[in-house]
């Protein structure tokens, strides 16, 4: 283990794992998210709440909230995925629930406690985020990445422990990239790198994990590869995982329960048989497809698009 694995988490303790600053660190999950020990996968205890009450979210720049007035709550210890067209609002929905974007009205509770009541290290053993805009120095390796997961379970001087190595080792077995441990992130592909960052999510051993379109860019391998792992979390722990999807049929075959937004607003919510119907694709998607329900979940096949008239 390198001395870099005892540094790594110092100055991420007060703000958060994508705001780590400085040669050796990352920035990248805002809080990140479990692979083991008495939370996350290897928890035995019950599943975690999130809930989003009312919800009214925005953007300085913008006259108007994206979200605006809003509820949701995601199913305790499964799959919930937030689908849409672009700029329907599930990026700006998911970074409200991580408290990554403060509410103007609404809030977000986690077992029943307002997440911005928490300290950000309280937040971070608790929830954690992957999010579209992680990046780290390239010269950092796959495993050091790994181990500023570890961050808000040590005090700012302490080093490794043994249950940081096997949180570690937990995460990158799930994430399937033992083989690029050693390797160097800026010489990953695409598909290589967004491993590693789940594994960096996974060893941080969170109750709650949200993911931001972590499919998106990949190729099809990897993309199978990345809803393995969250099918593995759902199958084998009792965390608490809201997916934002591009993907319908991703998400109709994933998820547990799916969550369609507009225009900022909700319009279906439920299980995937349920949402995932040719009336809410014309409505939402504005594109005429068939569906056909398998035992995999609904099958999409798109049709054409829709125009306005």
């Amino acid at each position: 283990m390198s001395t870099e694995h005892a540094d790594a988490t110092e100055s991420g303790e007060s703000s958060g794992a994508n705001e780590m600053n400085g040669a050796t660190e990352a920035d990248g999950p805002q809080g990140t998210a479990g692979a083991g020990g008495q939370h996350g996968t290897g928890g035995a205890g019950a599943a975690s709440d999130l809930d989003g009450e009312d919800l009214v979210l925005g953007y300085p720049t913008a006259p108007e909230p994206v979200i605006d007035g809003e509820s949701i709550a995601a199913e305790p210890g499964a799959v919930t995925a937030l689908v849409g067209p672009n700029g329907s609002g599930k990026s700006t929905l998911l970074k409200g629930l991580a408290n990554q974007l403060a509410p103007e009205g609404g809030s977000v509770l986690l077992d029943g406690r307002d997440v911005h009541s928490m300290d950000t290290k309280a937040l971070a053993k608790k929830l954690g985020l992957l999010s579209q805009e992680s990046t780290s120095p390239d010269s950092i390796t796959v495993e050091d990445l790994v181990y500023h997961g570890r961050y808000p379970h040590r005090g700012f001087f302490e080093r490794t422990t043994a249950e940081d190595a096997r949180a570690v080792e937990r995460a990158i077995d799930l994430a399937g990239c033992g083989h690029l441990r050693d390797r160097e992130v800026g010489s990953l592909s695409g598909g290589q790198k967004q491993l590693a960052w789940i594994a960096m999510v996974l060893a941080q051993d969170t109750d709650v994990l949200l993911l931001d379109e972590p499919t998106t860019f990949l190729d099809l391998h990897h993309q199978m590869e990345v809803m393995e792992i969250i099918e593995a979390l759902r199958d084998e722990s009792e965390v608490t995982v809201v997916v934002v999807l591009h993907d319908i049929e991703q998400a109709a075959r994933l998820a547990d329960r799916v969550v369609a937004l507009k225009d900022g607003e909700i319009r279906a919510r439920g299980p995937p048989e349920e949402v995932v119907t040719e009336d809410l694709l014309t409505d939402v998607f504005r594109v005429d497809a068939e569906v056909v329900d398998t035992d995999r979940g609904p099958r999409v096949t798109p049709l054409r698009a829709r125009h306005e008239e």
